[in-house]
């Protein structure tokens, strides 16, 4: 649910984005191809607990991607999620729209940790969600999930890049 274009769901605050959004090849560690056609990574947060909790991953890359995020979903499976990278890191804000289920809005800076957590946010709102802070991704889980694993700002966030 990335840039999500005024017609899809994500609202970039800044320039850089076209730059950032752009496809940058495949990379280590990247898996079969998910059902959307999208590269997808193996992901690992760490608690600031240092429990350690893994996921499978969408990546989105470019604006087209970014504009369909998890849009029109009927459901994300728990170990599953969407990570949108910006290099540079960008000013992002979010909205849900065409998004059918609720998700966890994860804003991670570029040193990999997590600035925020939206969490549940509201399907089908067009209400801005924003990073607050410059981040180098955003990844969506399931909604609740995060508290669910006791993931909070501050944890650390790794995939390939």
């Amino acid at each position: 649910m990335s840039l999500r274009a005024a017609a899809a769901a994500l609202i970039i605050i800044a320039t850089p984005m076209l730059a950032a959004c752009q496809p940058n090849g495949t990379t280590a560690g990247a898996m079969e191809r998910s059902p959307a056609g999208l590269e997808q990574v193996p992901l690992t947060i760490t608690t600031t607990a240092g429990k350690k909790h893994r996921f499978t991953v969408e990546v989105a890359r470019t604006e087209a991607q970014q504009a369909q995020g998890l849009m029109n979903r009927d459901s994300l499976a728990p170990d599953r999620g969407m990570i949108f990278p910006y290099d540079p890191p960008v000013m992002a804000s979010f909205w849900m729209k065409n998004t059918l289920i609720p998700l966890d809005m994860i804003f991670i800076r570029a040193d990999g940790t997590i600035a925020r957590i939206e969490a549940n946010t509201a399907p089908l709102s067009l209400d801005p969600v924003a990073a607050g802070e410059l981040v180098g991704a955003v990844l969506e889980l399931a909604g609740g999930r995060s508290a669910e694993l006791g993931i909070t700002a501050g944890a650390k966030v790794e995939w390939p890049r």
